[in-house]
């Protein structure tokens, strides 16, 4: 009797863990963030079988240092994104483990910010440079500049304040993850294809979008107020804002589908759009009006001569 119920805590025990495991497993689809949170559930299983069945002492108190120690470098490594779950639950945020359709508004919600503001951008002849992250976990690292650390609400007005002249975040780019907006003034890497046809900063789209898939780069040009979007080191131009809106809702679709499921995210971009669309109106197209005199304290969101204004 007392074996049947050891046996079936252990059971019960193994289910909860592995259920755990695939929720956390099924939640992330950056390829870096995935391995290191394979690895580390795979050295709490470790620990689990030395602690259970193997009679090593010593082993086994190394094994739990080891798993103490990845568990606080991993704390760290992701505290923002652990303060926000914490928030999320902490007001009965469930979905936000067992479900897409937090995610799907969320997602919508941007793809609306990010349309109208680019829209606002392009028909103020402000230069602007956003990055998306959608999934690729860009880090300070992988920018010649991280910028000013924000992460703030993201909203139409915030986007116009950070990219109006004259202000000292001006020149660089915005890197927005979610709904929030995680820095600015970011310095993004140069591409060396198309320096004789392009301006700064749709070099700097093209730069950022070679080196990682998994996110998105919008260009306002300075110089006649054209919308691009660069995404895999291909810059599509010129586009409208409610075509920006298509392509932003088609991308955070395909991201958040599992791999190789391009006919289910067909439906769900349709839906962002939809969605999105009813959050934001179709921002007009730039008027030839006289532009603003800009300042440019970096070189980097230094628009150049764009000869196909």
């Amino acid at each position: 009797m007392g074996l049947g119920f050891v046996d079936l805590r252990l059971l019960l025990d193994l289910l909860l863990a592995t259920a755990l495991g695939l929720v956390l497993l099924a939640r992330v689809k950056e390829p870096r963030t995935l391995w290191l949170l394979r690895g580390y559930l795979l050295l709490v299983a470790l620990a689990w079988v030395v602690q259970r069945y193997a009679n090593l002492p010593l082993t086994s108190k190394l094994v739990d240092a080891l798993v103490l120690a990845c568990s606080l470098a991993l704390a760290i490594l992701w505290q923002g994104d652990l303060r926000r779950l914490m928030e999320l639950l902490g007001t009965g945020r469930l979905d936000v483990l067992f479900g897409s359709q937090g995610a799907d508004k969320l997602a919508s919600g941007a793809v609306a910010v990010l349309s109208e503001a680019a829209g606002k951008l392009s028909q103020l002849r402000r230069g602007g440079l956003i990055v998306l992250d959608l999934g690729s976990d860009l880090r300070p690292e992988d920018f010649l500049n991280p910028g000013i650390s924000l992460d703030a609400q993201l909203s139409v007005d915030l986007i116009l304040n950070l990219f109006t002249a004259n202000t000292p975040l001006h020149d660089g780019a915005l890197l927005v993850k979610g709904n929030r907006i995680l820095s600015a003034g970011v310095i993004l890497p140069i591409s060396r294809q198309g320096l004789n046809r392009f301006g700064t900063r749709h070099l700097a789209a093209l730069g950022i979008t070679e080196r990682f898939d998994r996110c998105l780069c919008i260009v306002v040009s300075e110089e006649t107020g054209t919308l691009s979007l660069a995404r895999q080191g291909r810059l599509e131009r010129p586009i409208t804002s409610g075509r920006l809106q298509e392509l932003l809702a088609d991308a955070m679709a395909q991201s958040a589908a599992k791999p190789g499921s391009k006919a289910a995210a067909k439906p769900q971009a349709k839906a962002l759009a939809q969605a999105s669309a009813r959050g934001s109106a179709q921002v007009p197209a730039p008027t030839r009006g006289p532009k603003s005199p800009v300042s440019t304290g970096r070189t980097v969101a230094k628009e150049g001569p764009d000869p196909h204004a």
